[in-house]
């Protein structure tokens, strides 16, 4: 693999171990679903623009390419919004579990989205890693609800992944960072106006919330989604969508030390994780010969 893209690749893993935070915090902050979104994607964008205005970027953009990436941010905005549901009605696990279906969903529509022939190996892997964390996991009928919000939260992550795929090749990943966190928190600004559920009391955040807040908004988000962003320049979406599916193992080893359930790994946990651990290095070893060979 060229050093360019072993950097990417490895870059990729730390943003994903990063993202196995995120679960853990939506489950420790009492600010739920939409209203954690809010303060999610207002104080990311803050972040993000103290730092492009200290570095000096270009952050105007075309209004064409603006409506992009206001569009692109409202998709994150939906699918950070039933992620976080999805943990509130089910559980970390639960909701992780289900986030196994976007290697497969990644499959069968970046060939359609880039206009290119579905590679059967993208498709069996991502089958595989279906299949390795319902291993891990077992999914419970009465989670059903749960788990339909987090499929659905898979699906926006996906469409909003190729459509930056495409973004990224012509603008900085901060600055596309930067629209879409603003334009999400716009999106979900009006939701919560529509709900009355702006208050006195929708600002009454505690201390401890605010810290796991900022770390959420400041690490987790404007980092590692920037990031994430960046390194699309070097991987393709799909490769991206299936080295996110290594957050689960990141996210259920952390709750485990993190919030202490007293949560014992069983032998399936292992088994589940090696599958995806191997599926996930026998995808890069693959496109690395491929790209080698054209």
């Amino acid at each position: 693999m060229p050093s360019a893209k072993l950097k990417a690749y490895l870059n990729l893993h730390l943003i994903v171990f990063i993202w196995g935070f995120t679960a853990v915090l939506g489950a420790l902050i009492s600010v739920k679903d939409a209203s954690l979104v809010w303060y999610r994607m207002l104080s990311a964008g803050v972040f993000l623009l103290i730092y492009l205005l200290f570095t000096g970027r270009k952050i105007l953009l075309p209004l064409r390419s603006a409506a992009k990436l206001v569009f692109v941010g409202l998709l994150i905005a939906i699918h950070w919004v039933f992620f976080f549901r999805a943990i509130n009605i089910s559980n970390v696990s639960i909701t992780l579990a289900m986030f196994s279906a976007g290697a497969f969903l990644a499959s069968v529509l970046e060939p359609i989205f880039y206009k290119r022939k579905m590679l059967w190996y993208e498709v069996v892997f991502g089958l595989i890693i279906i299949a390795g964390l319902f291993t891990i996991m077992n999914v419970e009928v009465h989670y059903i609800n749960g788990a339909l919000c987090a499929l659905f939260s898979v699906f926006m992550g996906v469409v909003f992944t190729l459509f930056n795929g495409k973004l990224i090749q012509k603008y900085d990943p901060a600055v596309i960072t930067l629209y879409e966190f603003f334009a999400g928190a716009f999106f979900v600004t009006l939701y919560l106006l529509y709900q009355g559920t702006f208050s006195a009391d929708f600002f009454k955040v505690s201390l401890n919330d605010w810290i796991l807040i900022l770390i959420l908004s400041s690490v987790c988000t404007a980092y590692a989604f920037t990031a994430s962003v960046n390194v699309m320049k070097k991987l393709t979406p799909y490769t991206v969508m299936l080295t996110t599916n290594l957050e689960p193992v990141y996210g259920i080893l952390l709750a485990y030390f993190i919030i202490g359930q007293g949560e014992r790994m069983s032998l399936s946990f292992y088994l589940g994780a090696s599958v995806i651990i191997v599926t996930v290095i026998l995808n890069g070893v693959i496109k690395s010969r491929s790209s080698k060979s054209v």
